[in-house]
């Protein structure tokens, strides 16, 4: 009888820094924000939307930058987040963690245990990593709103635009996100799966 091997067992810690990470499991998908480690689960949902997110961001993308979803960005020892989607200069597309130095665009999408910490914890990582558009996607109402967030002189975000219709933006690039149709696309997902 052969005896199965024994899944690694991640040390626990109370603060965790980037080079704690080699201690984990190479195909465990994390973030660490704030010396804190976060394992990700996230819905199908949530994925789609990300996607759509990411299709959008494509269609108009310049030939030197790449659009990517569930990315680890290198930003100090205490945190290497994984944005939903993140536009990046594309020298970097065989690359993890990419330098955040050259993303352009960090994209996160809202869940039920993220919603602190995609509003305040990483916008503040992401701010004082020059990262100079932030947006943040919010699916948890019935109209699903985008909040584009811009990087102000002083180092902090200031909102550039919130809203629930039709969003277009030039930053990074020209942008449209037609968030009635995913608010109806979402709806017609849960339909489904209420039947």
């Amino acid at each position: 009888m052969t005896v199965a091997p024994m899944l690694p067992i991640p040390p626990e810690r109370s603060e965790w820094t980037v080079d704690d990470l080699g201690d984990l499991p190479e195909d465990l998908p994390y973030e660490l924000v704030n010396g804190r480690l976060i394992v990700p689960s996230p819905t199908a949902l949530h994925q789609d939307l990300c996607v759509e997110l990411l299709l959008a961001l494509r269609v108009n993308c310049p030939p030197d930058y790449l659009v990517s979803i569930d990315l680890s960005m290198r930003i100090d020892r205490r945190n290497e987040p994984r944005p939903d989607v993140v536009a990046i200069r594309r020298e970097h597309a065989n690359r993890s963690p990419v330098p955040v130095e050259d993303a352009l665009l960090a994209v996160e999408v809202i869940s039920p245990t993220s919603t602190f910490r995609d509003l305040y914890d990483k916008a503040k990582v992401y701010a004082h990593a020059g990262v100079h558009t932030y947006w943040v996607v919010d699916p948890l109402h019935e109209k699903m709103t985008l909040t584009e967030y811009t990087l102000s002189p002083s180092g902090e975000y200031e909102v550039a635009t919130h809203t629930e219709d039709l969003f277009v933006t030039e930053r990074p690039w020209k942008v449209s996100v037609d968030l009635p149709a995913l608010t109806a696309r979402r709806a017609g997902l849960l339909a489904r799966d209420e039947e």
